[in-house]
């Protein structure tokens, strides 16, 4: 599923923590967020990551009212792109690991959709689509990481492909 130049892929996760971030059982997970983001920027295919208002990791920032959810908001050239880092780079350590701080999910956790380069996307608008990806399937709208749509094409593309 690679993107044409006027797509991006971005992705919402979440996860809810056993006990609060700043509790001493999450403490290596706390440490490893600047190394773990910073793998993310440095990998060919990163575009964007949400942050905190000091900069720090999105962990930080406030999308539903459960205190123990936190967040993950990125945007990639390509699903190749977010799929190297998520499993083959050095987040995969700690996503092997995460049953150690995270509840299992009991519906998604995690929502994707392409949109125009250059866009960047709001908590409000990726939060707006998990829930109606939880409430209606995947759509253009929202779909799966395992089960990543094609990214649209471009008018140009699209004639070319009628030919």
């Amino acid at each position: 599923m690679t993107a044409t130049g006027d797509f991006h892929f971005a992705e919402l996760n979440i996860a809810r923590l056993h006990r609060p971030l700043d509790a001493a059982d999450n403490a290596e997970f706390v440490a490893a967020l600047d190394a773990v983001n910073l793998i993310a920027e440095r990998t060919p295919g990163f575009v964007w990551r949400l942050q905190d208002e000091d900069g720090a990791s999105s962990s930080y920032v406030t999308a539903y009212d459960d205190p123990l959810q936190i967040i993950n908001l990125t945007v990639w050239e390509t699903v190749e792109a977010l799929r190297h880092f998520t499993y083959k780079s050095g987040h995969g350590a700690y996503l092997r690991r995460r049953r150690e701080w995270f509840e299992v999910p009991s519906q998604p956790h995690m929502v994707c959709w392409w949109m125009r380069a250059g866009d960047v996307p709001t908590v409000a608008d990726a939060t707006r689509r998990l829930d109606r990806l939880r409430a209606d399937g995947p759509s253009t709208d929202g779909f799966l990481f395992t089960h990543p749509l094609p990214a649209p094409c471009t008018t140009g593309e699209a004639e070319i492909h009628q030919s």
